[in-house]
C-alpha cells in the first residue's frame, strides 16, 4: 500500500490547488496519487524495452478545513503537507504555520480527551488493562494541559493513538516567496512536453515530493520487465520479504528468493542476460535488506 500524506492549511491558502497540481485530480475528490519523479526508471525501461512504465507514488489526502473533527481524518497518514498563504498579502506564512501547529495540538488534546472518556466507561467492567490505560491517558492529558505536546511525552503512548503532532511536517508557501501553485496546477493540465517547454527546468513540486520521501525515510526499488517496469517505495531498513509484500501479498506469501542487481549495473550491461553473464546479479533470501536503486526479480510459488 502506498504511503499517505495529508494536505492541511487555513482557508483560501491553496490546499485544493496544491492537491490538483500534485495529483491531477480535480477538487471534486479529496484523494489522489502523486508520482515520485525518478530518472532511473526511464533508463531501466529503455534497457528492457518496457511497454508500460509506472513511477512510484504517494497517496495524497486533502482535508477541507481545520478543527479537531476534520483534522482527525488525518490520523492514519504518514506525514503532513502544510500550505501557507504567501500571495494574498493579508497573512504572514510564519504566523499561519504557528496557527496550524496550535490547531494540531488542539486536535490531539481533543482526541486524548475523547479516548479517555471512552476508556473510563469501558474500565467500569473491572478489566485491569483498561484501568491502566485510563490512568495513563489521565497523565497524558495533564501533560497536554500543562502546555506540552505529545512529542514531548516521555512514556509509551497507548496503542493506536496516532497523534498528529508527532508526524513529519513539511510546509509549502503558496506565493512569490515559495511556489506559484496556480501556475503549477495549470501546467499539470498540459501535456508533459508542453509543460516542459513552458517552464524552465523541473517542476517546483518535484522537490516537495522528494522532501516527502526524505522525511518518510523512503528508498526506491524497481521491478524491470518488458510488460512493465515499475518503481516502488519502501521504508529504509526493510527486507526483501517486505518488498515482496509491497508488490503483492501473494508474492510475499510464496516468497522463495529474489534476484538482485543494482539499477546502474543493469543499465551498463544492457540486459538481464548480459548482467547475469557478467555475474552482476545475485540471489538473496527473505532477510536481505533492500537498498535504494535495487532491481528485484522475486521468485515465488503460490
Amino acid at each position: 500500500m502506498a504511503l499517505e500524506v495529508g494536505i492541511v492549511g487555513l482557508p483560501s491558502s491553496g490546499k485544493s490547488t496544491l492537491f490538483h497540481a500534485l495529483t491531477g485530480t480535480r477538487a471534486t475528490s479529496d484523494v489522489g496519487m502523486a508520482a515520485i519523479p525518478d530518472p532511473r526508471l526511464t533508463q531501466l525501461a529503455g534497457v528492457v524495452g518496457a511497454r508500460k512504465v509506472t513511477p512510484a507514488a504517494i497517496r495524497v489526502v486533502e482535508v477541507r478545513g481545520t478543527g479537531p473533527a476534520l483534522l482527525g481524518n488525518l490520523r492514519q497518514v504518514d506525514a503532513l503537507l502544510v500550505v501557507l498563504d504567501g500571495f494574498s498579502g493579508t497573512r504572514t506564512p510564519g504566523d499561519d504555520l504557528e496557527t496550524l501547529r496550535l490547531e494540531l495540538l488542539g486536535a490531539d488534546h481533543d482526541h486524548v480527551e475523547r479516548r479517555l472518556e471512552r476508556i473510563v466507561k469501558q474500565a467500569k467492567s473491572g478489566e485491569q488493562k483498561l484501568k491502566q490505560e485510563a490512568a495513563e491517558l489521565e497523565r497524558l492529558l495533564a501533560h497536554l494541559d500543562g502546555g506540552a505536546t505529545i512529542a514531548d511525552w516521555p512514556g509509551q503512548l497507548p496503542g493506536g493513538l496516532e497523534p498528529l503532532t508527532t508526524k513529519p511536517l513539511i510546509s509549502v508557501e503558496n506565493g512569490p516567496g515559495g511556489i506559484d501553485l496556480k501556475l503549477e496546477a495549470e501546467l499539470r493540465d498540459m501535456s508533459a512536453e508542453d509543460a516542459a517547454e513552458f517552464r524552465e527546468g523541473a517542476s517546483a513540486l518535484e522537490e516537495v515530493v522528494r522532501g516527502l520521501t526524505r522525511e518518510l525515510d523512503l528508498l526506491t526499488f524497481f521491478t524491470a520487465g518488458e510488460k512493465e517496469t515499475r518503481a516502488w517505495t519502501l521504508r529504509r531498513g526493510r527486507s526483501a520479504l517486505d518488498a515482496a509484500a509491497t508488490v503483492h501479498s501473494d508474492i510475499a506469501r510464496g516468497f522463495i528468493r529474489c534476484e538482485v542487481i543494482r539499477w546502474d549495473d543493469l543499465v551498463a550491461a544492457g540486459s538481464h542476460a548480459e548482467a547475469a553473464r557478467r555475474n552482476l546479479q545475485r540471489l538473496e533470501g527473505k532477510a536481505y535488506e533492500v537498498q535504494d536503486g535495487d532491481v528485484l526479480n522475486i521468485r515465488f510459488n503460490v
